[in-house]
């Protein structure tokens, strides 16, 4: 069969492996190896792929947590060509460690669940780079954006907002569209997801269009965004003096291109 190369789910998935095993190789006899072959064999990235028994392979994916081990900036001796995808993931899981293995965790989840084998292809999930820019993956990216279409979930996630009596505005620029527009901007929000679905929470956030929406948010965001804000003279870039941050198990961020 012709080689088909590494995914970023797969090597997240391959990756958080390594990680638990104390970022060592894992050889071809461990039954953890086994596991994820299966796993990688049943993900729909790939077509008709796992028809072939050589495809993600035990003996593949032992070579790939090879890969991975050895681009450890701690690996003594050479390391292996496992390509440049398989070092961003190596460096993204040593640089934000508890966000990846979230991701990993919702990425076994959902085929568990088999909600990821349900969405269907979505039409703008795939940018320049065939969606390998999303640090969670095509897949958690594609069920992201699949949501992101289903205004009831904003809508639920605005009453509960309401029901705890917080302002339903900006939480990283305490920007409303209320406020300044009247009627027209009531309740005129975004809501974003702060970790990988399943396991999410969603923030409010205020878009420069007109088009309520969930998408993907890393969970780092909120906090680094409103820093940036505040060191911009006290101000948002729309102009909105900053206030404080409402508090609560939601998180709503609602404002410009800079909270966005």
């Amino acid at each position: 069969m012709a080689q088909i190369s590494w995914v970023r789910d797969e090597l997240l998935l391959a990756c958080a492996l390594v990680m638990e095993n104390g970022w060592r190789e894992l050889r071809q006899s461990d039954l953890r190896v086994w596991e994820l072959s299966d796993l990688l064999r049943s993900l729909p990235l790939h077509g008709d792929a796992a028809r072939d028994q050589r495809f993600r392979s035990p003996n593949s994916v032992s070579r790939k947590t090879t890969d991975i081990a050895t681009a450890h900036p701690d690996h003594v001796g050479p390391a292996t060509k496992g390509g440049r995808p398989t070092r961003e993931v190596v460096s993204d899981f040593l640089t934000h460690p508890a966000e990846m293995l979230a991701a990993t965790r919702a990425l076994r989840d959902g085929i568990a669940s088999g909600e990821l084998h349900r969405i269907p292809v979505q039409p703008d999930e795939a940018d320049d780079d065939g969606g390998q820019g999303a640090r969670e993956g095509l897949l958690l990216l594609r069920w992201a954006l699949h949501r992101e279409r289903d205004r009831g979930l904003r809508n639920k996630k605005i009453r509960q907002v309401q029901r705890l009596n917080l302002p339903v505005r900006c939480e990283v620029c305490t920007f409303d569209f209320g406020l300044t527009y009247g009627p027209l901007g009531a309740d005129y929000v975004e809501v974003h997801h702060v970790t990988p679905p399943p396991h999410h929470r969603l923030p409010r956030n205020a878009s420069r269009g007109p088009r309520p929406a969930v998408r993907q948010l890393p969970s780092h965001v909120s906090q680094e965004l409103q820093g940036a804000i505040v060191a911009h003279s006290g101000r948002c870039s729309c102009g909105n003096a900053l206030g404080n941050q409402p508090r609560g198990c939601l998180r709503l961020v609602n404002c410009c291109a800079r909270c966005a």
